[in-house]
């Protein structure tokens, strides 16, 4: 086996970076994404073009799925032109989509029943720190899939957490910083709504709390999109209603209680349902009443 040939599969926020690591750490990567032109410009790049996830997966021995979540996993694996079935036995599927543990525990059971290693890998970091290799992984899965992936790892994040050689131990990690990350965004959301709402600058309300100890790395990252009034989708507002989901659903199967969790969900679920759901998840702040927003300002000449 080629362990030189990797596939991507999915060119988004965070695959577009990893695919590019991987190019700068040596690889030769394969790609393929539902939009041909960021395909053809990844190409461009040095990378290999792929029409489909079985062509790449013909090309390759280890893939990588950088998908949004299960539904994207089950076809770009199995569905029409999907990858399960054009990979060789031995071959290695490394999966980074944010998926419910007990999907990851499945996935795992039914590619090594194909002659497929797995390795459950969901990442952290968002897409500066993709495209720099220096993301966070949450990876778990048996010694035979860590002995195929060790170099493709080291190309691809800056931390490799091992968490076990279960499948569903890395999701279960990443749901966890999901709740985390969900719940510090609605409360930055809600601070900096009542700030506006108190007639605070916004502005300096930011630099006071980045320097004080109610900052997070949610808030330093997030209020910067409202401040300029700039909501491109970096991660959107659907992404939370189904990771926090995700997390709920986790906990019900053991009737843990989550009370923040579950504000939070609601949150994000109000500004989705407002029509607000692919524009970036900081666009929560937007479900609450009676302030003004700042609004984008105009370019220097």
């Amino acid at each position: 086996m080629n362990n030189n040939n990797v596939g991507v599969i999915g060119l988004g926020a965070m695959g577009l970076g990893i695919a590019r690591s991987l190019l700068r750490s040596g690889f030769k990567v394969h790609a393929c994404d539902v939009r041909a032109a960021v395909t053809e410009q990844f190409a461009s790049e040095g990378g290999v073009a792929c029409a489909s996830a079985a062509q790449l997966a013909g090309e390759c021995d280890v893939i990588v799925t950088v998908v949004v979540n299960a539904e994207q996993t089950e076809s770009v694996l199995f569905g029409e032109g999907g990858a399960a079935a054009a990979l060789r036995p031995g071959s290695l599927v490394i999966g980074c989509a944010t998926v419910a543990p007990t999907y990851a525990v499945d996935l795992g059971q039914r590619l090594e029943a194909l002659g497929l290693l797995y390795l459950d890998a969901p990442i952290s970091g968002g897409a500066a720190k993709a495209a720099a290799g220096e993301m966070t992984m949450m990876t778990s899965g048996p010694a035979t899939a860590y002995a195929r992936a060790e170099a493709i790892l080291g190309g691809m994040a800056g931390k490799v957490y091992r968490l076990g050689d279960a499948h569903g131990l890395g999701s279960k990690v990443k749901i966890i910083n999901q709740l985390l990350a969900g719940v510090h965004i609605a409360a930055s959301a809600e601070a900096m709504a009542l700030g506006l709402r108190e007639g605070v600058d916004a502005d300096a309300l930011y630099e006071v709390i980045t320097h004080s100890a109610g900052n997070s790395w949610m808030f330093e990252n997030r209020v910067p999109h409202i401040l300029k009034a700039d909501y491109t989708p970096l991660s959107a507002v659907d992404i939370f209603v189904k990771d926090l989901g995700l997390v709920l659903d986790t906990a019900r199967a053991s009737k843990f209680p989550l009370p923040l969790s579950a504000t939070a969900h609601q949150m994000f679920m109000q500004a989705s349902s407002a029509g607000f759901g692919r524009e970036d998840d900081s666009a929560v702040i937007k479900i609450f009443p009676g302030i003004d927003l700042p609004v984008a300002k105009p370019d220097a000449e």
